[in-house]
């Protein structure tokens, strides 16, 4: 929160376990590093998604996003661009660059740089704690598929990120699937 003294980081140790993990769009997010961890400068999250639990193509006003593949693959979207990231590799998207993922393997496990921190103020709205390690495989699991996306856009929109219209789609993105 913008004016909200945060206490002065410590050092820590953490693993990715119930404590720190949410289910979130059909996804296991592990948070990391956070906001009161280090002052605001960055969001550190790792996370696993299956095919067909990625967000819609957006926008983020206020923070850069780095990528790390640790198993799996996606096809990246950016800039008229598709970039295949496999484990092993990396991908930075750039503040107020519209772009997409698609994960392309059956699972995908990824760390996620998001600087500077707060983005998951916005997540942390919208998710459930984790149950298990796991993805969630219940039939039942809320997906930016079958979710009512008004809510999602209106948290994602105080929070500087925008969903992409499906002309901003064709225009940014000719090669993501529609």
């Amino acid at each position: 929160m913008e004016g909200q003294q945060l206490s002065k980081p410590s050092a820590y140790k953490r693993s990715p376990g119930l404590d720190n993990s949410t289910w979130y769009m059909g996804n296991l997010v592990s948070q990391m590093a956070g906001p009161a961890d280090n002052g605001r400068a960055f969001d550190l999250i790792i996370f696993k998604m299956r095919r067909g639990n990625e967000p819609p193509p957006h926008v983020h006003a206020r923070e850069d996003e780095f990528f790390y593949v640790l198993a799996g693959e996606m096809q990246v979207y950016v800039e008229r661009q598709t970039f295949a990231v496999r484990a092993g590799e990396c991908m930075f998207l750039p503040r107020g660059k519209p772009h997409a993922f698609l994960v392309t393997s059956e699972e995908l496990e990824n760390i996620a740089l998001i600087s500077p921190g707060g983005f998951l103020d916005a997540v942390n709205k919208m998710n459930a704690p984790a149950e298990r390690m796991e993805v969630p495989t219940d039939l039942d699991t809320i997906t930016y598929a079958n979710a009512d996306l008004a809510d999602i856009i209106k948290v994602f929109e105080r929070h500087g990120v925008r969903f992409l219209s499906a002309n901003e789609i064709g225009a940014e993105m000719p090669e993501y699937p529609r």
